[in-house]
């Protein structure tokens, strides 16, 4: 079944970040280990929507605008919003678990990683050059990062340091996603022959 307003889900986390970037609640809501710990999980989810400033803000929008153009038309907006809070909440649970030395962490480039390799996958199913080569691009960067450390010029343009593993973990998150989305796809179309 067709969503009823298509494409709505990208404009809604674009509202939302702005929102939050506009009333300031980068400290409150980014990601904290030391107050996850005294039982504020709810952080585990919401670092991925507040940002360091306007540069990172903006950064980050362009990526879900370019994201929205390349990918997209994979998946309906609820497959979108399963994905986007299964990447956030791989982001956040990975780095508490695994990445004992990030304390804090913001931005939604973290989900931005899950949701092009998802739609990336989702795309190699019709075997486009475009997928395959975006699936590419994406891996070869999550490598570079574990090897070499942020891009050059990423720290700069975002206003700070930059958590490559929680790149990573975004990345995994979203391939996670999509591996479930297919199978709740393939158990669904099974029953709804039957």
């Amino acid at each position: 079944m067709p969503d009823r307003i298509p494409h709505l889900i990208p404009f809604l986390i674009g509202l939302l970040c702005l929102s939050l970037q506009l009333v300031g609640l980068e400290e409150v809501l980014r990601f904290d280990r030391e107050n996850i710990s005294a039982g504020h999980v709810w952080l585990l989810l919401s670092g991925n929507f507040v940002h360091l400033g306007w540069s990172h803000f903006v950064m980050n929008m362009v990526g879900l605008a370019l994201t929205y153009l390349i990918v997209w038309p994979s998946y309906s907006d609820r497959c979108w919003v399963f994905i986007t809070l299964f990447s956030a909440l791989g982001v956040g649970v990975g780095l508490f678990l695994f990445s004992s030395n990030i304390f804090w962490y913001v931005g939604f480039s973290v989900v931005l990683h899950g949701l092009l390799l998802a739609g990336a996958l989702a795309g190699m199913r019709k075997q486009t050059v475009s997928s395959l080569l975006l699936l590419i691009a994406v891996i070869g960067k999550l490598v570079w990062e574990q090897l070499y450390g942020p891009l050059p010029g990423s720290e700069s343009t975002a206003g700070g340091r930059v958590a490559v593993d929680s790149h990573l973990f975004g990345g995994i998150s979203g391939i996670v996603a999509f591996a479930m989305v297919t199978l709740y796809q393939r158990f669904f179309q099974a029953q709804t022959r039957a």
